[in-house]
């Protein structure tokens, strides 16, 4: 099937990034802060040295790697409308975003800490909007010891969506192990969980090269139990990676196959989803830039790389970075975002403020009713002798028109777009005329919205292992 889209790189330039990763790994070598991790490496080929944590990885140990890595799986929903077949056919899928420390109250608009009651609402608003495919843990709760605060999020969130749930903190090896037994409640057993994955793991490395003790050893817990990995490089070009574009995509490269290594080392034939949240550094705050021009061309060669290995991937950044709610971007800003996304499985952002470091229920409608109404631009159309249709042509002759055939009148439903103008309405740029709309709709769907509960055998269970978490982390801080 034919759709829209990019090419950043010709072959010797996709040659040389994968050449110069490889090169990295063989010669520079990752820092890995986990002396088991590093073992297990040892143990598949790597060299390793202890004292400085750096394991450098043989391009046969990449290669054994991408052989191994499914090519295809799927992320399960509670429901299995909501199931998503990767890679994908058309569109990518858009999910939430994550993981802010403030949610905008819906009521007041200021900006505030959140509570698990925050994240339920946000959580049950996106399982109502058709345009967000999928959802991750969006929230830091507040109002839960801070270091089993993945395993609540993931809890509540499990509660209040049907659709395929993405964890964005795990902690520890420990902390995993709690997520996976939260997730096996819901999905029926662990067997089942491995079986059809409904939750999968943002597992982030740290630019340039390196990986943190317990977000590593938290990953090859979850590879263990076939939670599909998302081994998101968040190169800051400038900052921590080379200021080159070239240097920027091939860091992000290179910590996606290191990645890949390790996930493969815990579990042969683990899933595993390239991922790249990346941008250039914003240079008069030198932060991060999620609409400078520079975005699409770095996130569009991820997902190339991605194709290359025959990954699935999530990458490029929707939603907004501004600090309120609404679309107060340029043409070209809201550009770079949506192109960004253009030849990718995945995507996340939807519902964010200031550079993700806030939610909003309004925004999330808005973003939800904008992707609803971009994602036809990346559509499949057959291009076969049928569709072609040069029997019709001969039909109509020459200089006549197409208008009255039966031909046209049964196809144009399924070939021409038929915009919703109300949602084309929310994309006013430079206007937040659709903020309180939004509220309004976002208020309806939390109110009436309907999630089917899990079952309250399993909700108690759930409760009772947080319990005795929480119990178990905060008497280690007291130690």
């Amino acid at each position: 099937m034919a759709r829209s889209r990019m090419i950043t790189m010709d072959q010797k330039e996709e040659d040389l990034i994968h050449a110069m990763s490889i090169k990295t790994l063989n010669e520079i070598g990752i820092c890995i802060h986990s002396d088991s991790v590093l073992k297990m490496l040892e143990e598949k080929g790597a060299e390793v040295d202890f004292d400085s944590k750096i394991a450098k990885i043989p391009e046969v140990m990449v290669n054994e790697a991408l052989k191994t890595a499914p090519s295809q799986f799927t992320l399960y929903g509670r429901e299995s409308k909501h199931n998503l077949p990767l890679p994908v056919e058309g569109p990518p899928n858009c999910s939430t975003s994550g993981l802010s420390v403030y949610v905008a109250d819906i009521d007041t608009g200021e900006a505030r800490k959140v509570t698990k009651d925050d994240l339920a609402k946000f959580i049950k608003l996106a399982d109502a909007l058709d345009g967000v495919g999928y959802v991750w843990t969006s929230m830091t709760l507040s109002d839960v010891p801070a270091m089993s605060h993945g395993a609540h999020e993931l809890w509540v969130t499990l509660q209040n969506t049907t659709k395929h749930v993405t964890s964005v903190t795990a902690q520890s090896a420990e902390d995993a192990k709690m997520q996976i037994e939260l997730a096996a409640l819901a999905a029926g057993g662990k067997e089942q969980l491995k079986k059809k994955p409904l939750m999968s793991v943002i597992c982030c490395t740290i630019s340039p090269l390196s990986f943190e003790k317990g977000a590593i050893e938290a990953q090859v817990e979850f590879a263990k139990a076939g939670v599909p990995i998302a081994s998101m490089a968040m190169s800051l070009g400038g900052i921590t990676s080379p200021v080159t574009m070239a240097g920027t995509v091939c860091n992000n490269n290179t910590e996606n196959l290191a990645s890949l290594v390790i996930t493969q080392a815990a579990a042969s034939g683990a899933p595993h989803i390239y991922t790249v949240e990346s941008t250039p550094m914003e240079m008069h705050t030198a932060g991060i830039s999620y609409h400078s021009p520079e975005l699409p061309f770095i996130s569009v060669s991820a997902a190339q790389m991605a194709k290359r290995y025959q990954l699935p991937c999530e990458c490029g950044c929707f939603g907004g970075s501004d600090g309120k709610s609404g679309m107060p971007w340029s043409f070209c800003e809201t550009s770079s975002s949506s192109l960004s996304i253009m030849n990718t499985d995945l995507s996340a952002g939807m519902g964010s403020l200031d550079d993700a470091k806030t939610n909003s229920y309004e925004q999330l409608v808005i973003d939800a009713y904008f992707w609803d109404s971009y994602r036809v631009f990346l559509r499949q159309y057959e291009i076969s002798e049928e569709t072609v249709a040069l029997d019709i042509v001969k039909e109509v002759g020459h200089g006549k028109n197409f208008l009255t055939h039966k031909h046209t009148f049964g196809n144009f439903k399924k070939e021409l777009t038929l915009w919703d103008k109300k949602k084309l309405a929310m994309q006013a740029t430079l206007s937040d005329n659709m903020v309180p709309e939004a509220k309004e709709i976002a208020k309806d769907l939390i109110k009436n919205h309907v999630v089917p509960a899990l079952d309250i055998e399993i909700l108690k269970q759930g409760e009772t292992i947080l319990e005795a978490y929480d119990q178990q982390v905060t008497a280690r801080l007291k130690v």
